[in-house]
C-alpha cells in the first residue's frame, strides 16, 4: 500500500509541475485556447465537451494537484491504521479529477458534472468514520451543497434561450435574463463557498479524516465557488453590492464564532470561512485578480494548518480540544513552528505568503466607494482573525499541558518531513512569486495617514483581544453561559440551528404526527394490522365450525324442525 501513495503522489507532482510551466507560458504570451472534442452529431444537433486552458486554470489547477500530493504522502502516516487505503486514495483521486473538470470548463453542462462529483465525493468522505456525528455532518454538507446545485440546474435551462450553455460568450450581454442566471450563480457559489446563511455545513464537515479537510475544505471544494465568481467576474457588476455585504457579514460571524471555538479542526475550518468571506468581500469591490491572488496563496497556507492540526490530533490520541494542548512547544517543536508560520501567515505578518495578498486586498478595499460601516465591519474582522490566530497560539504555545499525565506525545517525522516541510517552503516562497507572476505593475497605493494606520491599531486591538480570551478562566465560560452568548456565538448566529432544525423542525413533526395517528392509529386499525387480526379471527370461527360441521347440522335440523311445529 505504501508504494500505491508514493506513486500516486510523484503522478500528482508531476502534473503539477507540467500545469505551473504551462501556465507560465500562458501567461507571458496571453493566450486562451478552446479544446473541443464533438462526441456526437446527428442531423443538426451536436454533443460537444469544451476544455478552457489558460493561465488561470492551468495555475489553479497545479495547485489543486501540489495540494493532493502532499495530502496523499501525508496521509499513507495519518492513514496508516486504516483498512480500506485504496478505497480512500480513490476517493482523493476522484476529488481531484471533479475539481479539475470543474476548474477546466467553460461550459455550464461540464460544470455541473464536476460540481455534482465535488459534492458527492465530498459527502462520502466526510461519512468515512462512519458513526453518527459523521452521518449527520454528511447530510447537512450534501443537502446545503445541492440547493447551489439546482441554482447551477436552474442556470442551464435559462440559457437554453441563448442556444448554448458556453456561458464565456454571453459575458457581455446585459439583459434581464443574463441578470438572472448571475444572479443563481452567485446563490450556487454562496453555496459551494458557504456564505452565510449557508455557512453551517463547513464546521461540521470537519468530522471528515484530516488530510481530507486539509484538501477538501481548505483550499478546494470551499473556494470552488469563488473560482466560478472570478470567471463569471466581468458580468457581476450589478450584483457587487450583494457580494460585497455577504462576504463582510461571513467574514465578521466566523471570526467571532472562531475566537469561542475550542475544538482546533472547528476553528481553522472558521478560519477558512472568514478568509472566504475576504475572497467575496474584494470580488464584490470589483477586484478578480486580487480574489484569485488570495485564493491561491491561502490554499497553500490553509492545508498546511490543517495538516499540522492532524499531526496534534494524531500524536495526542485523537483527541482535539485546545485546552489540553497548552505547552507543546516542548514536546512537538518542529510541528508547532511550521504551525504558527502559517498561523502568522493567515495574520498577514509582513513578508509571509498571506501579507502579499491581504494588504494589497485591504488598501484597494480603502480606495471603494461604499459607505462607512461596511469598511468599519471589514477592519474588525480583520482584527478578529489576528485575535482568533493569537488565541489558538497562545493556548498551544504558553498554556499548561493538561492532557494525560502519563503520555508519550511527540513529533511524527514521517509525517513532517515528507510533505509538510516541502509545503512550507513553497508557502514561505509563494507569496512573493506570485506577487511578481500575476501582478503586471506593481502597486503602489496612496492612502490618508489615517486609513494607513487605521489596519495596524485594529491588528493591534485583535491581538490584545486574543491575549485576553487566552486567560479567560472558568468563571468568565459560566458567565457567558449563564447569558446565552457564548452557545450563539459558538452556533454562528443560530445558523447550525436554524439550517438543521429550523428546516426539517416542521416536516419532522408531520412526520411524527402522521407515524402516530395515522400509520400506527387509524391506518394501522382499519388496514394491515386491523384486517389480518380480523381475519385471523374470522379463520378461527370458521374452523371450528369445520371441525364440529356434524353436531351443527344436527343442531340446525333440530331448530328447523322446531320452528315448523310452532308455525303450523
Amino acid at each position: 500500500m505504501t508504494v500505491l501513495f508514493l506513486n500516486w503522489g510523484m503522478f500528482l507532482i508531476l502534473g503539477s509541475l507540467s500545469s505551473f510551466w504551462m501556465g507560465l507560458n500562458y501567461l507571458n504570451s496571453g493566450k486562451v485556447n478552446f479544446l473541443e472534442f464533438n462526441f456526437l452529431e446527428m442531423n443538426s444537433c451536436s454533443m460537444n465537451f469544451i476544455i478552457l486552458v489558460d493561465w488561470i486554470s492551468l495555475i489553479f489547477t497545479s495547485f489543486v494537484m501540489f495540494i493532493s500530493c502532499m495530502v496523499v504522502l501525508y496521509s499513507q502516516e495519518y492513514m496508516g491504521d486504516e483498512v480500506f487505503k485504496k478505497r480512500f486514495i480513490l476517493l482523493v483521486l476522484g476529488f481531484v479529477f471533479s475539481m479539475m473538470l470543474m476548474i477546466m470548463s467553460p461550459n455550464l453542462i461540464s460544470i455541473l458534472l464536476g460540481w455534482d462529483g465535488l459534492g458527492l465525493i465530498s459527502y462520502c468522505l466526510v461519512i468515512y468514520y462512519q458513526n453518527v456525528k459523521s452521518f449527520n455532518a454528511g447530510m447537512l454538507t450534501v443537502l446545503s451543497n445541492r440547493i447551489g446545485d439546482i441554482f447551477i440546474l436552474l442556470s442551464i435551462a435559462w440559457m437554453m434561450n441563448y442556444g448554448s450553455w458556453n456561458f464565456l460568450f454571453y459575458l457581455n450581454l446585459n439583459d434581464y435574463s443574463m441578470k438572472l442566471i448571475f444572479f443563481m450563480v452567485t446563490l450556487a457559489a454562496f453555496t459551494k463557498s458557504a456564505q452565510i446563511p449557508f455557512s453551517s455545513w463547513l464546521p461540521a464537515a470537519m468530522a471528515a479524516p484530516t488530510p481530507v479537510s486539509a484538501l477538501v475544505h481548505s483550499s478546494t471544494l470551499v473556494t470552488a465557488g469563488v473560482y466560478l465568481l472570478i470567471r463569471f467576474n466581468i458580468s457581476l457588476e450589478v450584483l457587487n453590492w450583494f457580494i460585497l455585504l455577504i462576504g463582510i457579514l461571513t467574514m465578521f460571524m466566523s471570526g467571532i464564532a472562531a475566537n469561542m471555538e475550542v475544538d482546533l479542526k472547528k476553528i481553522i475550518a472558521l478560519s477558512t470561512l472568514s478568509q472566504l468571506g475576504l475572497m467575496m468581500s474584494i470580488l464584490g469591490v470589483g477586484s478578480s485578480l486580487l480574489a484569485f491572488f488570495h485564493l491561491l496563496t491561502h490554499a497553500l497556507f490553509k492545508a498546511l494548518l490543517f495538516m499540522c492540526a492532524g499531526s496534534l490530533i494524531h500524536m495526542m490520541a485523537n483527541f482535539q480540544d485546545i485546552r489540553f494542548m497548552g505547552g507543546l512547544v516542548f514536546k512537538l517543536p518542529l510541528t508547532l513552528t511550521l504551525f504558527n508560520v502559517s498561523n502568522l501567515s493567515l495574520c498577514g505578518l509582513p513578508f509571509l505568503s498571506g501579507f502579499y495578498s491581504k494588504d494589497l486586498i485591504l488598501e484597494f478595499f480603502s480606495f471603494s466607494f461604499f459607505n462607512f460601516s461596511l469598511y468599519l465591519l471589514f477592519l474588525l474582522s480583520l482584527g478578529l482573525t489576528v485575535s482568533y490566530s493569537v488565541r489558538l497560539t497562545f493556548y498551544l504555545l504558553f498554556n499548561n499541558f493538561s492532557f494525560l499525565s502519563l503520555n508519550q506525545v511527540q513529533e511524527n517525522f514521517h509525517m513532517i518531513l515528507k510533505s509538510s516541510l516541502m509545503m512550507f517552503f513553497v508557502m514561505l516562497f509563494s507569496g512573493s512569486s506570485l506577487n511578481w507572476l500575476l501582478l503586471e505593475v506593481p502597486f503602489f497605493i496612496f492612502l490618508p495617514f489615517l486609513m494607513k494606520i487605521m489596519a495596524f491599531v485594529f491588528i493591534f486591538l485583535g491581538f490584545l483581544l486574543g491575549m485576553n480570551l487566552m486567560q479567560m478562566n472558568l468563571n468568565w465560560y459560566f458567565y457567558f453561559l449563564k447569558l446565552k452568548i457564548h452557545f450563539y456565538l459558538v452556533n454562528m448566529w443560530n445558523l447550525t440551528i436554524l439550517s438543521v432544525s429550523g428546516l426539517n423542525y416542521m416536516f419532522l413533526q408531520v412526520g411524527l404526527w402522521f407515524s402516530l395517528v395515522l400509520d400506527q392509529g387509524w391506518f394501522e386499525f382499519y388496514s394491515g394490522k386491523g384486517i389480518v387480526s380480523f381475519m385471523s379471527l374470522k379463520t378461527l370461527e370458521f374452523q371450528y365450525f369445520l371441525k364440529n360441521f356434524l353436531k351443527f347440522n344436527l343442531i340446525f335440523m333440530f331448530l328447523w324442525i322446531c320452528l315448523i311445529f310452532i308455525m303450523y
